[in-house]
């Protein structure tokens, strides 16, 4: 498979998980974190089908289309080894919804450079929070759970957080 359809793949599981999670969450008190910017492509997702829920964003080079600025006081700027405890030394457990969007495109490499956000990202999220991944995320309080049709297993990812 082409890189060219791969990343087609991983957009249409992407946005497949997404919906999904919008659904799960209907009803559910807490926060949306999107971990990672980027263009903001997925950011003007959530904001479109979560448009009642708050929803903060962590990058730490912000470079969006500017039709996808997350509006002042909803984008935490900075390395989010720091700016993730910080908010949830504020915040506590929080997030109905966590949507890790940092990768650098080479699964082995992202568990080694990102090893440190499964702590921050269980930290996070509420008791039955949802969490959506493109890797896959090893952490006790984590509990796998089945994408939902549609999207192949492996693809992406999500989690339920324990108590």
């Amino acid at each position: 498979m082409s890189r060219l359809d791969s990343f087609i793949r991983r957009l249409e599981a992407q946005r497949l998980m997404l919906d999904w999670a919008a659904a799960q969450i209907a009803g559910r008190p807490g926060l949306v974190l999107e971990l990672g910017l980027g263009n903001g492509r997925t950011y003007d997702h959530l904001r479109e089908i979560l448009p009642e829920r708050d929803i903060h964003v962590f990058e730490r080079d912000v470079g969006p289309n500017p039709a996808s600025m997350p509006p002042t006081g909803r984008l935490v700027v900075g390395d989010m080894a720091t700016t993730l405890p910080a908010f949830a030394t504020r915040h506590g457990r929080c997030a109905a919804l966590v949507h890790v969007d940092v990768t650098t495109g080479v699964p082995q490499r992202d568990r080694i450079l990102f090893a440190w956000l499964p702590e921050h990202v269980a930290a996070l999220a509420a008791p039955d929070a949802l969490i959506l991944s493109g890797w896959d995320l090893e952490h006790a309080a984590l509990v796998a759970v089945a994408p939902p049709e549609g999207v192949s297993a492996g693809r992406y990812f999500a989690y339920r957080r324990a108590g």
